[in-house]
């Protein structure tokens, strides 16, 4: 299986680490930042973006996926340009899926999300041990969010360009819709950084952005399959509703799965 893993960057030449867990990793950045990205990071492949690419992570991603496919991969896998590493829980115990396991660990899921009809899989958000149920090792009809995703060969869904601070919640509704089936590994998770740096969605993302995304993302869905979570605190001794909203919304797709 040609597996390939790519990670897009912007405006965050000195702080991308994860070539530090993956050697092999390609990073996709804008054309006038390549010799910063070389700079800062001697020894990684640094792949440029054409001029008016960057800007729109959604953009990004198509670019990467079409240029990728078109060159002959089977699965492309999309992370976070500060991912610290991949870990799953085995006998109650923490374990690092290493970096030279981490092309079998692809290749045998993206094997399996195959088999059951799915052309999009990742692993899961959070990782705190009483996510993780033992009894059911896999979900599928999750959304897989942007830090790790797995694209296979032979789908043509694209991520939209209008939802660039909710892109991984849209292709996700995309896959669900189109194939009835999306695989997210529950045993193993990511660790990153996600919103907390500087440059990438940074750039552009602030709370009112926020809000006008996920309103954006349920008019095109529907409220009955992207919910709003205005909810209440999840913590057993709370006592009073939280007042703020998520605005990582709550999906519910009316489809047969677990």
């Amino acid at each position: 299986m040609n597996i390939v893993v790519v990670s897009p960057s912007y405006k965050r030449a000195d702080k991308i680490t994860t070539h530090k867990y993956l050697p092999f990793v390609k990073f996709y950045v804008d054309e006038s930042e390549v010799e910063e990205y070389k700079k800062h990071n001697p020894g990684v492949e640094i792949v440029a973006c054409p001029k008016g690419i960057q800007g729109n992570v959604c953009r990004v991603r198509n670019y990467i996926l079409d240029r990728e496919f078109e060159a002959g991969a089977d699965a492309v896998v999309m992370l976070d340009d500060d991912l610290k590493g991949i870990y799953y829980w085995e006998n109650m115990e923490r374990k690092e899926v290493k970096p030279e396991e981490f092309l079998w660990f692809i290749e045998k899921y993206s094997i399996l999300a195959r088999e059951w009809g799915a052309r999009m899989w990742g692993i899961n958000v959070n990782p705190d041990k009483q996510v993780y149920r033992e009894y059911s090792p896999f979900t599928t009809k999750s959304p897989v969010l942007g830090p790790f995703q797995v694209h296979l060969r032979g789908s043509d869904i694209r991520y939209d360009e209008r939802l660039a601070l909710k892109e991984d919640y849209d292709i996700s509704l995309q896959h669900l819709n189109r194939y009835r089936v999306l695989l997210r590994v529950m045993k193993a998770f990511y660790e990153c950084k996600q919103s907390e740096q500087t440059g990438g969605c940074a750039v552009y993302r602030n709370l009112g952005r926020e809000k006008e995304q996920l309103l954006a993302l349920r008019k095109k869905w529907g409220k009955e399959i992207v919910r709003i979570d205005k909810g209440r605190s999840r913590s057993h001794n709370a006592k009073r509703e939280r007042k703020t909203i998520d605005y990582n919304p709550i999906i519910k797709v009316p489809i047969k799965g677990v």
